[in-house]
């Protein structure tokens, strides 16, 4: 992404601190931003809430999703991958609410060369 042009940055709902210690988990060295309450995520339509049975699951895995996410709304963005130019205008955008299909990175390289 840096080669073509471009700079990566992820958005999530999850706390500040969740999403540093997250990136250092993992050896991110991308911004990952803190979107509390989903509200970012909201302005593009792309939040859903978790139905009860799915709760009851992610609890009884000892998944504290409010503890994470620092709200108990249960609400989750829906995977979303956007191209913005550097006047602010979105030349791509993907999103699915199966979290398993994502387009392929060689997408959106071909976009930013684009540009």
């Amino acid at each position: 992404i840096l080669g073509a042009g471009g700079d990566l940055v992820a958005i999530s709902p999850q706390t500040a601190e969740h999403s540093s210690e997250f990136a250092a988990e993992r050896g991110l060295r991308f911004p990952v931003l803190h979107d509390p309450g989903n509200q970012v995520a909201d302005r593009y339509g792309l939040t859903w809430t978790m139905p009860v049975p799915m709760r009851d699951m992610y609890l009884g895995w000892n998944i504290d999703l409010a503890g994470y996410n620092g709200d108990e709304s249960w609400r989750l963005p829906i995977p979303a991958r956007f191209v913005v130019d550097s006047d602010g205008v979105i030349r791509y955008a993907e999103s699915d609410p199966d979290y398993m299909v994502r387009p392929e990175p060689e997408e959106t390289l071909e976009v930013l060369r684009g540009l």
